[in-house]
């Protein structure tokens, strides 16, 4: 018999080992007849800030809610441009452009496939009004460097930490170093509702009343009075509620992650052609993917399908080459390291309740199929 299959993620595994507490804290919700921005978001934009060494959360609807209100936030608007990786995922570029601003393209760094600040400066613009870095699959991007060439600029720093929660870069938390920073819970991310929902991390006092603000329509010390236009994006209770149980947990998810990582390590580290993922010293990986680089990567992908083995390519196509910003006129060669990432990147399966045989499976799969 077939071995049984490998999913990319096992949602149902981690309902299985906190249900009870998931079940008390959306029944308690519903008893409560209270489900908008109540007690549980109060609650929770606490323990996260808290968790994330910010001193202001704001919820809002969704981890692109959440870019959205930071540019929003940060006065971005028709006209300027915002610097962003050209590998990422489509939401880090669509925010900007949703707000009638350019997406400025950035290529990143081969090892890290994160934003290379090396190439900041020669981007920066009499119109350029922030740069939006992306902590990718989990590993901070180079914050110290990113930082200097924004302030030297006068250019806000809203951190794309959606896939990179409780993550650490030089001994402070992804999000907690930029001027706002975004965190989503898809289903999927590393801390995940069970729906759409979002956090913007603030340590200014100001910053976070122009998010609630925003989140409401606008509103400022009157519901039924709009200052400015606004969105309708509000973190709902019974999310909440839920990532409140989840949050607990995330500190020991994010150990079997990287125990997970350690043990791919080991057993590919020495399988030719095969790249994986760096930890950039100084700082900590949270392992939202597990991201390899192979040759030849639709042959290794569909050997490992066969194999009843899913994995996920994040990202076929760099952001520049989308065809939504083929109006920039970007031109195939023109960011070299984001289109070898995207002919390149295989992102493993890799989640807390992974067996240690089910990764050597999937080790030996990949070897398999790259030493032929």
């Amino acid at each position: 018999m077939a071995p049984p299959p490998i999913p990319m993620l096992d949602l149902a595994a981690q309902f299985e080992t906190i249900q009870q507490e998931l079940r008390s804290a959306i029944e308690d919700v519903l008893r409560s007849g209270h489900f908008i921005l109540g007690p549980e978001v109060q609650a929770f934009e606490q323990e996260i800030a808290k968790a994330c060494g910010a001193l202001h959360a704001v919820g809002v609807a969704s981890g692109t809610d959440a870019l959205l209100l930071s540019l929003r936030a940060a006065d971005v608007g028709a006209g300027d441009e915002v610097i962003v990786p050209a590998f990422s995922y489509i939401a880090t570029a669509d925010a900007v452009s949703l707000l009638g601003a350019t997406p400025v393209f950035c290529d990143v760094l081969p090892d890290t496939f994160n934003l290379d600040a090396a190439q900041l400066e020669g981007r920066i613009t009499v119109r350029t009004k922030a740069i939006v870095p992306v902590h990718l699959f989990g590993q901070p991007a180079a914050m110290e460097s990113i930082l200097r060439v924004a302030r030297a600029a006068h250019l806000a720093v809203i951190e794309d930490a959606a896939q990179a929660v409780g993550a650490n870069y030089e001994g402070r938390c992804a999000g907690s170093l930029g001027d706002f920073g975004c965190l989503s819970f898809y289903p999927t991310k590393n801390l995940g509702a069970c729906g759409d929902a979002g956090m913007v991390l603030t340590s200014s006092r100001e910053g976070a009343a122009r998010l609630r603000s925003l989140r409401g329509h606008g509103a400022v010390a009157h519901k039924y009075i709009s200052e400015e236009q606004g969105w309708n994006s509000r973190l709902d209770e019974l999310q909440a509620a839920i990532l409140r149980v989840k949050l607990r947990h995330l500190e020991q998810w994010t150990a079997a992650r990287q125990a997970h990582a350690a043990q791919y390590e080991k057993l590919l580290r020495a399988v030719p052609g095969v790249t994986l993922p760096r930890v950039v010293p100084g700082s900590t990986h949270v392992y939202h993917q597990y991201t390899i680089r192979v040759p030849e990567r639709d042959r290794v992908q569909k050997h490992l399908a066969g194999q009843g083995i899913a994995t996920a390519v994040y990202y076929p196509v760099p952001l520049h080459l989308q065809p939504m910003f083929a109006h920039l006129g970007q031109q195939p060669g023109s960011m070299p390291q984001a289109e070898r990432s995207a002919l390149e990147v295989l992102s493993l399966p890799i989640y807390p309740e992974l067996a240690p045989e089910q990764i050597e499976r999937v080790a030996a799969a990949v070897t398999a199929a790259v030493v032929r």
